[in-house]
């Protein structure tokens, strides 16, 4: 309990600026290191996965953003599929309102304050928002639903609230508010919004991919610290499947295009 309080802390809580900086340049140095071992196992991380021995790790934030070995995710192929960005706990939201509003966890939140952009908001009207929580012991790179081309990518927010389960329910609208790196793309099933919520400071999320086209289950970025993915799909394009509401994992289909 003591050791989960502590990766806590390190990896999911709020902090100060002032703190924040200090906690990440201990969990990038070689003083973390000895730290792995017992990470892993407090999270009950399956280390088979890695694509390198624990030993091989020079710090707890390179465990933390480890790479999977070869096949440990399989993309589903299947041309209508969607499938998860990334290792997470899957929510689904399908009550969009007019005015691009829906709730996450009791709290309401607008796309336009999420996008920065009421007239790109009024496209996901009537629309479907996924919801991807990733946990310490979740594989930490992020990788794309479907294939398309990338039409803008942006920054927003300067906040640096936990969105963990208590964040989500207890800080103000985080998902919104936070730092976030928003790329929009045009798919076969239209154009939609794919979003990385960071949190703990604003250095928490790395972007990875440089071209103006991904392929489905291409990886785009990855989190230092605690994460969110959110997806938002335009009215009628998309089915997500209910069946899959709880863990899933990258490159698992969630869905279909309609």
């Amino acid at each position: 309990m003591i050791k989960s309080r502590f990766y806590q802390t390190l990896f999911e809580l709020n902090a100060s600026p002032f703190i924040a900086k200090r906690l990440r340049w201990f969990a990038e140095s070689n003083y973390s290191r000895p730290l792995i071992a017992s990470f892993a196992k407090t999270y009950k991380i399956d280390v088979e996965e890695a694509k390198d021995p624990m030993d091989a790790y020079p710090s707890l934030h390179a465990f933390f953003t480890r790479h999977l070995k070869e096949g440990a995710r399989l993309i589903d192929v299947d041309a209508q599929s969607i499938v998860s960005p990334c290792d997470g706990k899957l929510s689904i939201v399908t009550d969009i309102t007019d005015d691009s509003r829906f709730e996450v966890k009791g709290q309401s939140y607008t796309l336009a304050e999420m996008l920065g952009s009421q007239q790109e908001a009024r496209r996901y009207a009537g629309g479907t928002v996924c919801v991807l929580y990733l946990s310490p012991r979740d594989y930490h790179r992020v990788h794309v639903p479907l294939a398309g081309r990338v039409l803008s990518h942006y920054e927003l927010g300067d906040r640096s609230a936990p969105v963990n389960e208590i964040g989500l329910t207890e800080t103000v609208r985080p998902l919104s508010r936070n730092y976030r790196r928003i790329t929009r793309l045009d798919s076969p099933a239209g154009v939609y919004e794919h979003i990385m919520v960071g949190a703990l400071n604003v250095n928490t999320i790395e972007w990875t991919h440089d071209g103006s086209y991904v392929e489905k289950g291409d990886e785009v970025g990855y989190f230092s610290f605690g994460s969110t993915v959110v997806l938002c799909f335009e009215k009628g394009r998309v089915h997500i499947d209910s069946s899959k509401i709880g863990p899933v994992r990258l490159g698992e289909a969630i869905g279909t295009i309609q």
